[in-house]
């Protein structure tokens, strides 16, 4: 199967990356509850949980009287303290070294009291908060990659499939190593290139990551294994990196350099290394317009071509 594709870096492209592990998160770290709605928390195996607070915000900015705070686990039993769980006397839970088998719905209730000032008059209050916790693993580092294609026009179905078939054959390229493509995105914009008038291009970015389905097999049983996900996803990066390099020879040796309407756009594309959400350009390889080769894309291809020139 094989299709035509042009690629090309996008540096204004490459903004912030990972996600907000919680929506009630405080500038002390501290997580609150949400009365009424679950929060979601995320935790790196083997690292300690956020301290989770059993309150909302808004009523911690309040006093509580004689307040009183029972936990129950994912196993639907009381939690208490011990090596793994901390739970202060105000209230705050804290998990260490954390496991997949921890991961699930954890549920304060708070019990405090109203007293009447003019009668003494007490009345018990309770409010649950939940919060789901989910354990979850990341590589060392990964990468984020963009790249070019011209296009006849910025308007039209061909560039969406474009893009839908280039992430195809990346996906199968390393799919092998349990890893695939996210978080792809592309724009087409107008360029003006030095001694030529505007042409279309469409800036492509995506990002390649270790855990793709069925990505725990790597591990063969192992609790940690991200030494094994470090190795998948520089492998990963080697193969993408091999492939784009080899569209010059394909274009030379299969299409005497006939050029499509849609192409690799020379000198564009660009490896970023991601440690810790910080993007460090690595390299830009030099290679010229090609095309992305494997045989049913090739037929693809053509029709691309062929209904671009009668639109």
């Amino acid at each position: 199967m094989r299709a035509w594709v042009l690629l090309s870096a996008v540096l204004w492209y490459l903004t912030g990356v990972g996600w907000q592990r919680s929506s009630e998160r405080n500038e002390k770290g501290f997580i609150y509850g949400k009365p009424g709605h679950p929060v979601k928390v995320y935790v790196k195996l083997h690292h300690s949980s956020p301290i989770l607070v059993c309150m909302d915000f808004k009523l911690a900015e309040k006093e509580t009287v004689d307040p009183t705070y029972l936990w129950i686990g994912p196993n639907e039993k009381p939690l208490t303290g011990n090596d793994r769980i901390n739970i202060t006397k105000t209230g705050k839970l804290m998990v260490k070294d954390f496991l997949e088998p921890l991961s699930g719905l954890y549920t304060c209730t708070l019990s405090y009291k109203t007293v009447k000032a003019e009668t003494q008059e007490e009345k018990m209050v309770k409010q649950r908060y939940d919060f789901m916790i989910f354990a979850y693993r990341e590589p060392d580092y990964s990468y984020q990659m963009a790249v070019r294609f011209t296009t006849k026009s910025c308007v039209g179905k061909y560039n969406d499939l474009l893009f839908r078939v280039l992430k195809k054959i990346l996906d199968n390229l390393i799919s092998d190593l349990s890893c695939h493509v996210i978080a792809p995105s592309y724009k087409c914009h107008f360029v003006k290139l030095p001694k030529h008038g505007l042409v279309h291009e469409l800036f492509i970015a995506f990002q390649v990551n270790p855990f793709a389905p069925g990505w725990k097999g790597t591990c063969n049983g192992s609790v940690d294994c991200e030494d094994i996900t470090n190795h998948n996803i520089l492998q990963a990066r080697d193969r993408i990196e091999e492939f784009f390099r080899s569209q010059a020879y394909i274009f030379n040796h299969d299409f005497n350099k006939t050029l499509p309407a849609m192409h690799f756009v020379d000198h564009s594309f660009q490896i970023w290394f991601v440690v810790l959400g910080l993007l460090v350009p690595m390299l830009m390889l030099h290679v010229r317009p090609a095309f992305l080769s494997t045989s049913t894309e090739l037929n693809l291809a053509h029709k691309l071509q062929k209904s671009q020139h009668e639109n």
